[in-house]
């Protein structure tokens, strides 16, 4: 598949998403820029935010296989990753997967759950397997896992290990809709005649697995990539941060911001592809300082900042025959 066939198929998905999910456009695209580098997305809101549609409606259009965990303070490691069952026509123990064996996976309010069992996606989302008894199990693929979850402040959450934050490649958040996004609510809930919108496949699984090739061939030059850990170095040693970006951050920006230039339709990375996803890729996984979190300091202002320190590199594009 080519760059622009990519970047075309890509904003079919989302347009097709935007039919029935009240978004704004740039939020959507970033989490696309996610599934094509073949990464996981955490969706941050307060309830009723459109969420878990959003979700589904992903791996519709993707013509994907779909499955929903709801976590629950009650819910066990197994509950996700399956388990052996004894069979009494065998007599054997038979291994039945549980819905973390699915293409797209609803992790859906992720931090209700203790960190205990919010640690059974790690393997998962790190390695596309799970271990269970000793023995390991490949994930299908693609595999994503689109988490959603409510503000730590919130009653009854509880906070994501750093480890398991690390893991997802966009962190977002849908927001309030705008007058327009509001109004259109509104004149859904008042013709209830009127079947909501629907989302239907835009492509099959064998057309996302060709989508997510296509980063692997975007041009990153030399400059872009020390910028690119310029960027990264330099949240370590702001003042205001304990802990800054890991060596899985710096891939994991070199890697959606070729995904992102490949929806603009780019064959090469421009230093724009980085500004314009550091703050989703890069920011839940800085640790603050407590100093800094008592003065309610966010990580994405300090990305922002980052980003003003940091000098951008002049480029110039690569040439027809390079």
């Amino acid at each position: 598949m080519s760059v622009p066939d990519a970047a075309a198929t890509a904003g079919a998905v989302v347009d097709e998403i935007l039919s029935a999910v009240v978004a704004d456009r740039t939020v959507l695209e970033e989490v696309t820029a996610g599934v094509l580098a073949r990464g996981h997305v955490l969706l941050e809101d307060v309830p009723g935010t459109g969420k878990t549609l959003t979700a589904r409606s992903f791996a519709t259009a993707l013509g994907l296989e779909f499955s929903r965990i709801q976590f629950t303070p009650d819910l066990m490691p197994a509950d996700i990753t399956g388990s052996y069952v004894f069979e009494e026509e065998t007599g054997e123990f038979h291994f039945t997967p549980g819905p973390v064996f699915a293409n797209v996976v609803l992790a859906d309010e992720i931090n209700r759950a203790p960190p205990k069992t919010q640690s059974a996606l790690l393997e998962a989302m790190g390695e596309g397997q799970v271990t269970v008894d000793g023995e390991t199990h490949d994930l299908p693929e693609p595999f994503v896992v689109i988490a959603t979850q409510n503000p730590v402040e919130q009653e009854g959450t509880f906070e994501l290990p750093e480890a398991q934050r690390d893991r997802f490649m966009i962190k977002t958040s849908l927001g309030y809709p705008d007058a327009d996004g509001t109004r259109e609510l509104i004149d859904r809930r008042a013709d209830r005649d009127r079947p909501d919108p629907t989302v239907d496949p835009v492509v099959d699984r064998e057309r996302v697995l060709d989508l997510q090739r296509v980063p692997e061939e975007i041009t990153v030059e030399d400059s872009v990539r020390d910028y690119i850990g310029d960027v990264c170095r330099a949240t370590r040693t702001d003042g205001r941060v304990d802990v800054g970006v890991s060596p899985r951050g710096v891939q994991r920006l070199f890697e959606v911001s070729r995904a992102r230039a490949a929806l603009e339709g780019r064959e090469y990375v421009v230093p724009e592809d980085i500004t314009r996803i550091a703050g989703p890729a890069l920011a839940h996984r800085l640790v603050l300082t407590p100093e800094a979190s008592v003065d309610g300091v966010s990580r994405r202002a300090v990305i922002d900042a980052v980003l003003e320190e940091c000098p951008v590199p002049a480029m110039e594009p690569p040439s027809a025959d390079q």
